[in-house]
């Protein structure tokens, strides 16, 4: 039993400390920008398109009023709009603009840049298995 519980502790300390790398990155990589990292991921999440206040809220895993108020700072700056729900008459979507679109991108590149350079020690084999682990981390989440 020690040991499982050994392995476990080992595990969950890892995925803390990776949590922390990659809140870091985010960090580092979106203040040039001019954005907090939760705008920056806020603007990666809508490269996948337009989103509805209810799923972008359980997305980003922020409470409603405080994805209101960023998406109210991000609209006065030109970075994203709120476009009519095509299936609900009463619901809004939000969407990048073109320059959010923009920024979007290179936050996302500047992102996948600095994994990139912190996995080059990786095999090919191992960045796909390590990737397979994650997404069924994620899955059961």
């Amino acid at each position: 039993m020690a040991t499982t519980t050994a392995r476990d502790a080992d595990l969950a300390g890892a995925l803390v400390q990776t949590m922390h790398v990659l809140q870091d990155l985010y960090a580092e990589t979106s203040r040039p920008l001019g954005l907090t990292p939760q705008q920056a991921h806020l603007l990666c999440v809508l490269l996948g398109g337009p989103l509805g206040m209810t799923e972008l809220s359980r997305i980003l895993s922020i409470e409603r009023s405080s994805l209101t108020s960023m998406v109210d700072r991000l609209e006065r700056r030109d970075l994203v709009s709120r476009i009519p729900n095509p299936t609900d008459r009463r619901a809004c979507q939000i969407e990048l603009t073109k320059s959010g679109l923009a920024l979007a991108h290179d936050a996302h590149k500047g992102f996948t840049e600095r994994i990139d350079a912190m996995t080059t020690g990786l095999t090919a084999a191992d960045r796909r298995t390590l990737a397979a682990t994650l997404q069924k981390i994620v899955a059961e989440a």
